[in-house]
């Protein structure tokens, strides 16, 4: 084990790491991805480039650690969302879940709106992947958990299945913004094999 100085030290990196994420994230978030150099980020936070340099390689680097923030943010959505849930309730769980799909997809910053442009394609394509991995991960630790408690489960390869549906729903609701929540619980339902039984409302 360090001594106390080692500690101090290594919160003190820590924190200066953090600074610095918080920093590009937040200029990401007001100008875009491509309009935010590496300069920018060192002058908001008050550091040399060198310092900088120090925790991260390259503006790639840097920016890799900021998705990863806004997977923890989803994922703290997700826990909230799982927290709220009423156990056997599977209709009310569809329509909170696609309130939050959507509200993930649809954020309006400008780093969101940079991320889906063709220039960024691979960082959206691996932002989405690791969206997948770890929300994919989290239900079945959890909510697949105590589904399985009170109902069968009838698909097999259940992360890979959340997974590709995560996708899949990311996916669709970027490029059918208007698609109806009825649709989107339907999507989910049919391919987890849920009986929505007669909770689904008529008409």
């Amino acid at each position: 084990m360090g001594t106390a100085g080692d500690r101090t030290r290594n919160a003190a990196s820590a924190e200066r790491r953090a600074d610095i994420v918080a920093a590009a994230r937040e200029l990401y978030e007001e100008q875009g991805l491509s309009k935010t150099s590496v300069q920018d980020i060192t002058n908001r936070v008050g550091v040399t480039r060198s310092l900088f340099y120090h925790y991260f390689p390259d503006k790639d680097a840097v920016t890799s650690a900021v998705l990863d923030d806004y997977v923890a943010d989803f994922i703290e959505a997700t826990h909230h969302w799982n927290a709220q849930r009423r156990p056997g309730d599977i209709e009310s769980a569809l329509a909170s879940v696609v309130r939050l799909m959507r509200l993930g997809v649809f954020e309006r910053d400008a780093f969101r709106r940079s991320l889906a442009s063709r220039e960024n394609a691979s960082l959206y394509i691996d932002f989405v992947n690791r969206v997948a991995d770890r929300i994919a991960s989290y239900i079945v630790e959890t909510t697949v958990r105590d589904y399985r408690a009170l109902h069968e489960i009838r698909i097999e390869h259940v992360y890979e299945t959340f997974y590709v549906l995560i996708l899949g729903i990311v996916g669709y609701l970027r490029t059918h913004p208007d698609v109806s929540d009825e649709v989107l619980k339907d999507l989910i339902a049919q391919t987890l094999h849920m009986d929505r039984g007669n909770a689904r409302p008529s008409g």
